[in-house]
């Protein structure tokens, strides 16, 4: 795995980017895929996550994985976004902890994407 160093940027992150960062609920270095940024909105229904509304094609995952899982609606507040894992059945995620500060964002995956 290919990591780039980074400082946060709100500019800088965009949805479906994987990115290493400290985790909040127990400060260990985690890695997970954003799957919104400042001002969108996200839901899960029935495992298709929707941003503002569209459902996002997510060609990464396993449909049989994700079956089932629903998610409240919330919007990432400005200086944050919101982290979802590819096993998203079992994935300990911004559904547990919340939104990731950008300030706790250290890297971005470069590859594989």
């Amino acid at each position: 795995m290919l990591i780039h160093s980074v400082g946060p940027s709100p500019d800088h992150l965009t949805a479906g980017e994987m990115v290493v960062f400290e985790s909040p609920e127990n400060n260990i270095t985690t890695l997970k895929r954003v799957a919104g940024t400042a001002g969108q909105t996200l839901a899960i229904r029935d495992g298709a996550l929707y941003v503002d509304g569209t459902r996002v094609t997510e060609p990464y995952l396993n449909p049989r994985q994700t079956d089932g899982t629903f998610f409240h609606r919330v919007t990432v507040p400005d200086g944050h976004v919101f982290v979802l894992g590819d096993n998203r059945a079992s994935s300990i995620d911004s559904r547990n902890y919340g939104f990731v500060p950008l300030t706790a964002v250290t890297g971005t995956v470069l590859w594989p994407r």
